[in-house]
């Protein structure tokens, strides 16, 4: 199992990669599951890390809501400049090597940003941090697909539930960082030290698939996106919009509309975080009980109510109750998208992603600075209930759209 499997790009090529692992033992295959699954905490622990301390890189900065929301901008930027490239490198030189390279790349900007002193550093690092961030995203998410199909379960679920709950561990990691009045760069370089120990203790076990490709077919950059991936990345886009708020701005919300002092400017982002990966990891069965479509629907309104509760009740108990709702809302939506993607016939699983995820991460990423400059224009509880509009959305899109298989 050193080397490299390579497949066709047949119709059925994907599946030779299984056939090289079908004599694999169990407990091998367990462990390919926790390198993956150490690889998308490492994710979520590097965004969750720089999330914990924007309020403080905002004061730091002197920031006003209206320039965060501009030095926000930077990130898109960077994720649309690589977005058409992501999938394409991650098939021509298989997942396996470019997660390692893109996951490597994006920790090290963190530990950049830690530094920034002047507006346009924090600018210039967060856009190499968005650029590093989709590629990791595109490969780390193609590696739990073909993960996935050496398993007969669903387990894509708890592969987005680890990347949960590192971003659950990143917000009591910035409480204690905090708490011990530790400044952000050390903050940054020591979680650094811990993803890059990661990643060094599981490269060797991750999936090895690198495809051949057609040497009389040549594809152009930009060619027409398949019909059902496009809406797939409309109900992400919708799911990543208010995902990107919590994010970027729960911290924010708590600061200065809850008005949270010390480490409780934290809460309001780590209940949110707890309550998804929590969701996550019980989401692949909630989908067997209720079916997936009915579990869609009532993620989309439990995202709304809770998004809405928090700007009709500004309080300390009720509002984290209301991050909890959307955490919980978020949760299973972006896995089941994904998964159903991965498995569209005759399309690379990591092609699939990028089309969804160009479509999908501009709401992660456009919605958090279009917020703050809304917020700076009225308020940033008035953000918040534009947002939970979209929770709706969600529900409705998987209850009209009829090709989508839920």
């Amino acid at each position: 199992m050193e080397g490299e499997v390579k497949i066709t790009d047949k119709p059925n090529g994907a599946l030779a990669y299984k056939k090289a692992y079908k004599d694999v033992k169990s407990s091998y295959l367990n462990r390919i599951r926790w390198a993956v699954t150490l690889f998308y905490f490492s994710m979520g622990l590097n965004f969750a890390t720089w999330a914990s301390r924007i309020p403080d890189i905002k004061l730091a900065l002197g920031l006003t809501e209206g320039d965060l929301g501009t030095m926000l901008f930077a990130i898109p930027v960077g994720q649309l400049c690589i977005m058409p490239f992501s999938g394409r490198l991650a098939v021509k030189y298989g997942s396996h090597r470019t997660v390692v390279i893109g996951l490597s790349l994006y920790v090290f900007t963190l530990v950049f940003l830690g530094f920034a002193q002047e507006q346009w550093q924090l600018a210039l690092v967060l856009f190499f941090f968005g650029v590093c961030s989709n590629l990791t995203n595109i490969s780390v998410n193609t590696q739990g697909i073909y993960t996935e199909g050496l398993f007969k379960r669903a387990v894509m679920s708890s592969f987005h539930g680890a990347w949960s709950l590192a971003g659950f561990t990143g917000a009591l990691i910035g409480i204690g960082m905090k708490y011990l009045n530790l400044t952000t760069s050390v903050h940054f370089i020591l979680v650094a030290v811990l993803v890059w120990i990661a990643i060094l203790l599981n490269y060797k076990y991750l999936v090895k698939v690198k495809n051949q490709p057609k040497p009389a077919e040549k594809k152009k950059l930009f060619s027409k996106p398949d019909t059902v991936l496009l809406w797939l990345g409309v109900m992400s886009f919708c799911c990543m919009l208010s995902e990107g708020i919590m994010f970027d701005w729960s911290g924010v919300y708590f600061s200065d509309v809850i008005k949270a002092e010390g480490p409780l400017a934290v809460l309001g982002y780590a209940s949110f975080m707890a309550m998804m990966a929590t969701g996550r990891f019980l989401g692949d069965k909630a989908i067997r009980k209720l079916g997936r479509k009915k579990v869609l629907i009532i993620s989309g309104f439990l995202i709304s109510t809770g998004l809405y509760m928090a700007v009709l009740f500004p309080y300390i108990l009720p509002a984290t109750f209301a991050f909890m709702l959307v955490g919980l809302g978020v949760s299973t939506v972006v896995p089941s998208v994904y998964s159903i993607a991965g498995r569209r016939p005759n399309i690379e699983p990591s092609i699939a992603l990028q089309t969804v995820s160009s479509v999908s991460f501009l709401g992660f990423m456009l919605g958090p600075p279009v917020i703050g400059h809304v917020a700076h224009l009225t308020s940033l509880r008035i953000s918040f209930a534009i947002i939970g509009v979209f929770g709706v959305m969600i529900a409705f899109l998987v209850w009209k759209v009829k090709t989508i298989t839920v």
